[in-house]
């Protein structure tokens, strides 16, 4: 051994090199980033970027301590077509999306069976539906669900047709969110077209469709309130279902701990978040239309009773369709928690 004093032999220096490098290379794994991206089509200043986006992204780096960090793309900066969100996240171009499933509504047939009549009759409650099917739901995606939640139901903005009875739908053109809406909307007279939010604008502005079926939360954000004169505030169809999805092979490919970072930033909180900033949503929408002298019209009680009785043969014939493995019917139930 070396006496004090004395400098260290060749072979003790090694050691402690190699004892400092094994020391640096711990540190830099405690201390070593990983960022992932978020792509959505909406503005920075939608109302899901503070009520869904961004706590994600402070919750991930909270419990990750800066180790797992989110940088947000909005405004379609990674794909500016909101019905290939789910295809850029299954090609590793985004690693977090928000998706709509009525874009792609085969894909998902379940998780759309919550918009059909009667199901639910707000955001929250929408919401609600969706967590307690979630199980389910979530075998439908090749990706990690990391949350799930749903607009208020529908209301029908239109430009020259102010609708106060049924009679008022036949032969409008509208613009519909998913497939699975069609039927209803033919049912009630009307002409259904499959259209993403944000092409709308322009179309009605112009004349290509007569009006939107649109929650009232999307009116503010695509500006709604300008093309449109008139707003129906209720159609007998429930929320719209959306989604903020994660890259199966990123996912897999962070550490159990990293995992469990984005599990617990991922829990029911920010589903039920979803819900609640689509339902303050629509109440600016609804400030928005009675600031720009766009008219609201209420339906009546007995009104409402007629647009459900249109739509009853259509809703009967979707409960004994299929949706995936289970019938339409056994989903409603699984909504509903029956």
């Amino acid at each position: 051994m070396a006496a004090c004093g004395k400098a260290p032999s060749r072979i003790s220096r090694a050691r402690v090199g190699a004892l400092l490098c094994a020391s640096i290379a711990v540190a830099d794994a405690a201390t070593a980033q990983t960022e992932l991206s978020l792509a959505y089509f909406m503005g920075p200043q939608h109302a899901m970027t503070s009520a869904v986006f961004t706590p994600f992204q402070e919750r991930l780096a909270q419990l990750s301590e800066g180790r797992l960090v989110v940088k947000q793309f909005p405004g379609g900066a990674l794909n500016s077509s909101p019905p290939r969100q789910y295809s850029i996240l299954l090609d590793g171009v985004a690693d977090i999306v928000f998706a709509l499933p009525g874009y792609t509504s085969a894909l998902f047939p379940k998780t759309n069976v919550v918009s059909s009549p009667g199901v639910c009759d707000s955001a929250q409650a929408c919401t609600m539906a969706l967590l307690r099917a979630r199980p389910v739901l979530e075998r439908e995606y090749r990706a990690k669900v990391l949350a799930l939640w749903s607009t208020p139901p529908a209301a029908l903005l239109t430009r020259d047709v102010p609708v106060r009875t049924l009679e008022a739908m036949r032969g409008l053109k509208v613009r519909v969110a998913s497939r699975l809406d069609v039927p209803f909307v033919e049912a009630l007279g009307a002409t259904p077209i499959v259209q993403p939010i944000n092409v709308v604008y322009q179309n009605l502005a112009n004349g290509v469709i007569d009006g939107v079926v649109a929650a009232p939360s999307a009116i503010d954000g695509f500006k709604l309130q300008e093309p449109a004169n008139y707003l129906t505030t209720w159609l007998p169809l429930s929320g719209t279902p959306v989604a903020l999805l994660m890259n199966l092979d990123v996912y897999a490919a962070l550490s159990p701990a990293a995992q469990g970072w984005v599990d617990a930033a991922a829990g029911a909180a920010l589903s039920i978040g979803g819900g609640v900033g689509y339902a303050q949503e629509a109440e600016r929408g609804l400030v928005a239309c009675a600031n720009a002298g766009v008219q609201v019209i209420e339906l009546s009680a007995a009104e409402k009773q007629r647009f459900e009785a249109a739509v009853a043969p259509a809703l009967d014939a979707a409960l004994e369709s299929q949706a995936g493995d289970m019938s339409v019917a056994q989903v409603v139930a699984l909504l509903k928690g029956a």
